[in-house]
């Protein structure tokens, strides 16, 4: 699962053994993730002692597509109006599209951020896989070529680093995570907490999950994924953001809690479509 920051008013938010790249392969030993479109309900969940958010709504539109052999492609866009209770109401509007080979090789990214209808900034550009580096190219906020480290993952691998840790019976992954956000250049290093599977028919899908036989037939994971600033010095720090929920086999997620230390924000699945993949040859 991949999400993005609520908005600049409130912050940044965006995806046993610590395995390093190329644990996994990314073939077809591993399940395909199936195409769909989820609709995701956001409320204002927990609110710590520092908080100003009062109250939030707002939604998420996530319509994946694609397979391993052609790649996969994302069409995001997430709406959010908070309210500090003092007549202060920011609407936050986020639209991004992506598309990320199948072995993991190339990423290509294009986003933008409105706050009260204002843009305020857009990023767009790839990134491909070398020996020694992923080299990223900009084309916007500004032309610019970047080398970064060579171990980062990219959001949809590490969605199938995750499923398949999750059937081997691991419960942690470490890795530094790239998806393009911010100006282009943000690593953030992960931290992935995989809980104990939860069976067909173990708890009630009391979403729009229940009315589907196919997902209410599978397994599926509770699942936190906390994000810190690489940037900062080494040692124990808090994450700058969290995202928690349930992970199907198939790459479906819901009960989303999206906790920003301060304060939470919830997101219901409200509809979700499961779509005919286009398999491999």
């Amino acid at each position: 699962m991949r999400f993005y920051p609520i908005g600049a008013s409130v912050g940044i938010l965006v995806a046993a053994v610590a395995l390093p790249l190329g644990s996994f392969p990314l073939g077809a030993q591993s399940a395909d993730l199936v195409p769909h479109r989820a609709i995701y309900e956001l409320s204002l969940g927990k609110v710590r002692s520092k908080a100003t958010v009062q109250s939030a709504r707002g939604r998420i539109l996530y319509e994946f597509s694609g397979n391993a052999c052609e790649g996969y492609t994302l069409e995001f866009r997430q709406v959010a109006e908070l309210d500090n209770g003092e007549g202060k109401i920011n609407l936050s509007d986020l639209r991004s599209t992506t598309w990320e080979d199948g072995a993991a090789r190339s990423y290509r990214f294009s986003s933008q951020n409105y706050l009260n209808q204002r843009l305020l900034d857009a990023v767009d550009g790839k990134a491909e896989r070398n020996t020694g580096a992923v080299a990223v190219t900009l084309a916007k906020p500004q032309e610019r070529k970047v080398d970064l480290d060579a171990a980062i993952v990219f959001p949809t691998e590490h969605i199938r680093r995750i499923l398949q840790a999750a059937r081997e019976g691991k419960t942690v992954l470490e890795f530094p995570l790239y998806d393009g956000s911010e100006t282009g250049e943000k690593i953030y290093n992960s931290l992935t907490v995989i809980g104990a599977e939860i069976g067909p028919g173990a708890r009630d899908l009391a979403d729009a999950a229940s009315g589907h036989v196919v997902l209410a037939k599978m397994r599926r994971w509770p699942v936190t994924v906390s994000y810190f600033d690489r940037s900062k010095s080494a040692g124990e720090q808090m994450p700058v953001y969290s995202i928690s929920f349930e992970l199907f086999e198939n790459g479906v997620s819901r009960t989303l809690v999206l906790d920003y230390n301060d304060f939470s924000i919830s997101g219901a699945l409200k509809a979700i479509e499961l779509k005919n993949g286009k398999p491999c040859p």
